[in-house]
């Protein structure tokens, strides 16, 4: 199904920013997402946050790879530059757009399995690059447009579309970008706008990579197919007079929590996920007590949120290689191509 577009609608009271545009401005196609689905509530997010930073639409370039992840590129800023890429290779197509535009605010959306299966080694060296993006992970725990396979990010006794529990234990994107020395590290619930909006703002204004691990539930694919109440065992068991497929319509999970409190969230299947908002006092800047943080929250069952790690002093792609201040698309053609005399002089260097 593609994107429909949204009615061009107006209202004269609508609050402005300082760029003189309105939240709609913002906006991008209509979403195809299932009804309730968590990366709209994503969306929702970067929209106000792109917004109240007064970041205009058009120098702003929005990647993304393969997945249900990815199609949120369309529902925001359709004024704005953007690349589909092929599946967990968005992180070096956002590299050399950047090298070759340094000048744009990237944003990159990404999933769970396009982030840590196949994409996994190109997530890594775009934290060892510090490639200047707000890497934006919708992390749902399964491969929501091929049906619900698990992914890498499942929890150990999570059960999947068939019924059948994952053995193998989750890689941890937050833990993984710290070991590897990411300066902006993150982690909220789709669900929470209060705490995620100011994280995706401070990502976008951060000198370098910084990563935000989404927690989004997929309202498809989170059902206990144990149960004879299951889409599945309906279907097996029912006569059916023409093949049909039905996903029933679903509310946006929404919740708030306060600092250093426990907050747990119901999803549709009738699950918990508890969630910890780091307490008033944390510090940010200790990568290592960041870790044990992390670690300590899940050997509690409980998911460590907020803004989890930061170095203001960070490293950036263009300062670590000394490239020119001038993105390369504004240099002068006579300046890229020097002639042949200076590739003469550039080449005795290698004799």
């Amino acid at each position: 199904m593609t994107s429909i577009a949204k009615p061009p609608v107006r209202h004269p009271g609508l609050q402005k920013n300082a760029l003189g545009l309105t939240r709609r401005d913002y906006e991008g196609a209509m979403s195809t997402l299932c009804a309730g689905c968590g990366h709209d509530s994503v969306t929702s997010a970067l929209i106000t946050a792109f917004w109240e930073m007064d970041i205009p639409p058009h120098r702003a370039a929005k990647m993304s790879g393969i997945g249900c992840s990815s199609k949120t590129t369309a529902y925001f800023m359709r004024q704005s530059h953007g690349f589909n890429a092929v599946h967990g290779r968005m992180p070096s197509v956002a590299t050399g757009a950047n090298a070759a535009n340094r000048s744009l605010t990237y944003v990159g959306i990404s999933g769970d399995g396009d982030s840590l299966s196949i994409g996994l080694g190109q997530l890594c060296h775009a934290i060892r690059r510090g490639l200047r993006l707000l890497y934006v992970l919708e992390n749902n725990g399964v491969y929501g447009l091929t049906k619900g396979q698990f992914s890498a990010s499942a929890d150990v006794g999570s059960t999947a579309k068939r019924g059948e529990p994952n053995l193998q234990p989750p890689i941890d994107p937050v833990l993984l970008a710290l070991s590897l020395g990411a300066t902006f590290v993150a982690r909220s619930f789709s669900g929470d706008k209060d705490e995620l909006i100011p994280i995706l703002k401070a990502g976008l204004a951060h000198n370098g990579f910084a990563l935000v691990d989404v927690i989004s539930p997929c309202v498809s694919f989170n059902d206990h197919e144990g149960s004879t109440k299951s889409y599945r065992y309906t279907r097996e068991h029912a006569e059916e007079v023409a093949p049909v497929d039905f996903i029933p319509l679903r509310r946006e999970i929404t919740a708030q929590s306060a600092e250093g409190t426990a907050m747990s969230v119901t999803m549709h299947d009738g699950s918990t996920v508890r969630f910890r908002r780091v307490k008033e006092g944390y510090d940010p800047t200790d990568r290592d007590a960041a870790y044990a943080y992390v670690r300590h929250a899940q050997e509690r069952g409980e998911i460590a949120t907020g803004l989890l790690y930061l170095d203001e002093r960070g490293f950036e792609m263009h300062a670590s290689n000394r490239t020119v201040s001038t993105p390369l698309v504004d240099v002068p053609f006579a300046s890229l191509c020097p002639g042949r005399a200076a590739l003469d002089e550039l080449m005795e260097e290698f004799r």
